[in-house]
């Protein structure tokens, strides 16, 4: 296949990447590189630092006939999303748009994109939440992934375009960026391994369901081999809390830190967990990777890594 991988630089999608490679397709990869690394990039892919709002996004899809997008190219932190929605939503609604209108203009067969399966649910009035709970988003992120996976129906119903939403917990592993605000597991190991106090923000008793990037991209690649369209959540069905990681984290870093608290962040849900046996019935897909073994390489690449 022909495959043009947005945010092929960052950290999910670099991985993504890889994968597609080393099953012998042809990836275009786009990337601005505000977040994602050039190093990164698979060398078998074709590279481009382009923003996916750029007029010249056009001119990737008339060089090569695409069979599938996979988009992973985001503004992806929520605590960022509240402090400016007006970018957040430039790049998460109109940069998603530019892709499927030139996905229609250049008849492109699929499209897959990367959602969230936290933030679009908001807060959730079940336990865990499934791909029919509530979307009720209380973030400007989750409000924008909510847009976007509502012009793919459009772009499907009215445009051919046979579109697929995955809905992904919260991914960690090798690659996540431990400098930014979002990816607390690369924060808190690259912290620990440092020899520097991580801070919790709020009590830590907010939950996620962590789900290994190597599981991720699983899920990806059995999307890309299937027809199958609408939105699938990409967990492991288990809650855990900040305090619950960094204690695992701290054992495993060796650290002596205690829990260091700071204050809430806006924007932020109380917790998150997700029911994911429609990817299993669909999709063929659930994660095989323990919270504790993913963490534990995890830190393995960051104790060999100055990134």
């Amino acid at each position: 296949m022909n495959i043009l991988a947005t945010g092929g630089a960052g950290f999910i999608g670099s991985h993504v990447v890889d994968a597609c490679i080393n099953e012998g397709h042809y990836v275009v990869v786009i990337d601005d590189c505000s977040t994602g690394r050039r190093e990164n990039v698979n060398h078998g892919a074709e590279f481009m630092q382009l923003d996916i709002r750029s007029e010249r996004v056009a001119n990737v899809f008339e060089d090569t006939p695409f069979d599938v997008v996979i988009h992973h190219a985001a503004q992806m932190d929520v605590r960022k999303s509240v402090e400016d929605p007006l970018d957040d939503a430039s790049v998460n609604i109109l940069g998603t748009l530019n892709l499927l209108t030139n996905c229609v203009t250049h008849r492109v067969g699929r499209f897959i994109f990367a959602s969230t399966g936290g933030a679009i649910y908001g807060e959730q009035v079940s336990f865990p939440a499934d791909e029919n709970h509530p979307l009720r988003p209380v973030s400007p992120y989750g409000v924008s992934k909510l847009a976007a996976e509502k012009y793919l129906h459009y772009f499907q119903t009215g445009g051919g375009l046979k579109c697929l939403s995955l809905r992904y917990g919260n991914v960690y592993g090798p690659r996540q960026n431990p400098e930014g605000e979002a990816g607390v597991v690369a924060i808190f190991a690259k912290k620990m391994l440092a020899g520097t106090q991580p801070l919790i923000h709020g009590d830590g008793k907010q939950t996620r369901d962590y789900v290994y990037v190597d599981d991720v991209v699983r899920s990806a690649l059995l999307a890309l081999n299937s027809t199958i369209t609408g939105a699938f959540n990409i967990g492991t069905g288990k809650e855990t809390t900040v305090n619950e990681l960094f204690a695992t984290l701290a054992e495993l870093t060796g650290s002596r830190f205690k829990e260091n608290h700071g204050p809430a962040k806006p924007g932020e849900q109380r917790r998150s967990v997700l029911e994911c046996s429609a990817a299993k019935r669909e999709l063929a897909w659930t994660p095989q990777t323990s919270l504790r073994d993913g963490l534990e390489r995890t830190v393995e690449y960051f104790r060999g890594t100055d990134s």
